[in-house]
C-alpha cells in the first residue's frame, strides 16, 4: 500500500498541494502566520549570527563556537517540554499572539545591545528568550495544523506549511546577510536586521489574531481546573505520560530517533563549515570575505529544502515515509563523504544542497507520523520532545567534536564520522521503524488494541494502520 492511498493522483506538485490545503480559510490564516514569523527568524538567525561568528573583532575556534550554540539552544531546549504540557491546556492561539509580541519585544532590545557593541551576556540573554519562545511558538503551530486541515490532507500540508516556513527563513537570513555584506559585517548591518525581524514578529502576532481564539485546539475531553502552580505539578507526570505515549507507538518513537541522529551528525557538519570558510577558506580576511562566500552554502541549503517539498509529497504517496526517510538518511551520507573529502567550496555548496533535501525530507516524514500517531491532548508534549531533541542533540554533535575539530574546521576523520553516521542512521531506523503490516479486520464492539494510553498494551509497538482509528492515516507506517 503507498504512503497516502487517499490522495488524488492529480496532487503531485508542490503548487496543486498548496492550492489544495488553501482552500481552508483556518489554514490560510495559520499559513500566513507562519511565513510572517519564520521571514522574522530568518532576519534573527543572521542579524545574530553574522555578530557572532563573521564580526571583524572576533577569531572563532571549535570551542568558542560550540559553546555559542550551547548557550542559545540548550537551556529552553531542556525546558521545552514543559511548555508543551501548556500547549495542549492553553489556547493556541492566545499561545502564537503573545510568544510573537514577546519576540518582538526582546529582539529591538537585541538590536539596542548589538548596536552599542555589547557582547556576552546581555546578547545571551535577549537571544535565549526569542529563541526559546519560537520554539514554543513553532511547537504550537505543529500540535494547531490537524485542526485547520483534513486527516487525509495532512502529509501535504506539513509539506507546504513548514517547509514553505523554513524557505521564507532562508530568505529572510539571505536578506539579512546581505545587508551584513553591505555594511562590512559591522555592528549597524546586525542591529537594522534584528529590528526588521522585531518587526515581523510583531506583525506575526497581528495575523495571529485573525484566528478565533478557540480555532486551534487543544481539544480537551474535560476542563482542567487549578492555578498555574498545581498545573505546574503536573507538568513532570504529563511528560513523562506523553514520552509513553510516543514510546507505545513504534513508527513515532523511530522517527524521532532519526530526527536525533541527523541532527547529531548536522551539528558536527555546521561547526565544521563555520570554522572552514572563517579559518581555512578565507583566513585574516575579518569576516567579511568568509560571509560573502558562506552565502552560497546557505542558498544552496534554502533551494534543498524547497526541494524536499516538491519531492517528498511525490515519492510519500509511492513509497511509505520510512522507507523516504531511510533513503534521505542513506542519501546524506554518501553525499558528505564523497563531496566533503575533497575540502572544495563548491562541493560544500553541493553539500548544503543535499543536506538540505535530507534535512526537511525527514522533517515532514516525522511530523506526520507524529500529528497522525498522536492523540490531539498529546501533541503539544510530544511536539515539545521533538523540539528538544532537534536541539539537543545538534548542540551535542557540536559539542563532542569541538574536542577533536582542529581550528582551521579541515578534519578527514571528522567527515568521515559524519558520512558513516548517516549510513547507520539510515540502517538503524529502517529496524526501528520496521515493516508496515496490513490492518487487521475490525471485530465488533472491540476496543482497539493499545488506544488507550492507561492501559498499556501490548500492541503499542504497532504500526498506526493496526489500529481502527488510524486506518484513514497509514502514511506513518
Amino acid at each position: 500500500m503507498t504512503a497516502d492511498a487517499h490522495a488524488p493522483a492529480g496532487r503531485s506538485s508542490f503548487i496543486g498541494d498548496l492550492r489544495t490545503v488553501l482552500a481552508g480559510s483556518g489554514f490560510r490564516k495559520l499559513f500566513a502566520t507562519r511565513l510572517i514569523s519564520q521571514t522574522g527568524d530568518g532576519l534573527f538567525n543572521a542579524g545574530l549570527g553574522t555578530y557572532v561568528f563573521f564580526n571583524a573583532t572576533t577569531f572563532p575556534n571549535p570551542a568558542a563556537a560550540a559553546t555559542s550554540f550551547a548557550v542559545l539552544y540548550l537551556p529552553y531546549s531542556l525546558i521545552g517540554p514543559f511548555a508543551g504540557v501548556f500547549i495542549d491546556r492553553w489556547s493556541r492561539r492566545q499561545i502564537l499572539l503573545w510568544s510573537a509580541l514577546l519576540r518582538a519585544g526582546f529582539t529591538a532590545i537585541a538590536a539596542v545591545f548589538v548596536l552599542t557593541g555589547a557582547l556576552g551576556l546581555p546578547i545571551w540573554l535577549t537571544a535565549l528568550v526569542v529563541l526559546g519562545v519560537n520554539r514554543f511558538f513553532l511547537s504550537s503551530l505543529s500540535a494547531a495544523l490537524p485542526h485547520v486541515v483534513a486527516a487525509d490532507e495532512l502529509v501535504m500540508a506539513n509539506s507546504v506549511g513548514p517547509t514553505s516556513g523554513t524557505v521564507v527563513a532562508f530568505i529572510g537570513g539571505i536578506a539579512g546577510i546581505g545587508v551584513g555584506l553591505l555594511t562590512g559585517t559591522g555592528q549597524t548591518g546586525s542591529a537594522v536586521t534584528l529590528l526588521a525581524a522585531a518587526v515581523c514578529y510583531f506583525l506575526a502576532g497581528l495575523s495571529a489574531r485573525r484566528m478565533p481564539r478557540t480555532s486551534l485546539g487543544p481539544d480537551l475531553g474535560e476542563a482542567h481546573v487549578g492555578s498555574v502552580v498545581v498545573e505546574l505539578e503536573g507538568v513532570a507526570a504529563g511528560l513523562l505520560a506523553g514520552l509513553r505515549h510516543v514510546w507505545h507507538r513504534r513508527p513515532a518513537r523511530a522517527a524521532l530517533t532519526a530526527t536525533g541522529a541527523h541532527r547529531f551528525l548536522y551539528g558536527i557538519l555546521l561547526l565544521m563549515s563555520i570554522l572552514l570558510y572563517r579559518n581555512y577558506f578565507y583566513p585574516g580576511s575579518g569576516g567579511h570575505e568568509a560571509l560573502k562566500h558562506f552565502l552560497p552554502v546557505v542558498i544552496s541549503s534554502a533551494l534543498g529544502y524547497g526541494a524536499a517539498a516538491w519531492l517528498t509529497p511525490i515519492v510519500t504517496r509511492r513509497l511509505t515515509n520510512a522507507t523516504w526517510i531511510t533513503i534521505l538518511l542513506a542519501a546524506g551520507g554518501v553525499v558528505t563523504a564523497a563531496l566533503g573529502l575533497t575540502f572544495g567550496q563548491v562541493e560544500f555548496i553541493a553539500i548544503g544542497f543535499g543536506l538540505g533535501v535530507a534535512a526537511q525530507g525527514v522533517a515532514i516524514c516525522t511530523t506526520t507520523i507524529l500529528q497522525q500517531e498522536m492523540e490531539d491532548d498529546f501533541r503539544g508534549r510530544v511536539f515539545s520532545v521533538n523540539d528538544m531533541l532537534y536541539n539537543v542533540t545538534f548542540v551535542l554533535g557540536a559539542a563532542l567534536s569541538a574536542a577533536f575539530m582542529p581550528l582551521n574546521g579541515r578534519s578527514v576523520p571528522m567527515l568521515l564520522i559524519v558520512g558513516c553516521g548517516y549510513l547507520v542512521a539510515a540502517a538503524g531506523y529502517r529496524l526501528a521503524a520496521g515493516q508496515p503490516r496490513p490492518a487487521a479486520p475490525p471485530s465488533s464492539g472491540a476496543a482497539p488494541a493499545g488506544g488507550s494510553l492507561g492501559g498499556g498494551s501490548p500492541a503499542g509497538d504497532s504500526p498506526a494502520g493496526d489500529r481502527p482509528d488510524s486506518r484513514a492515516q497509514r502514511s506513518s507506517s
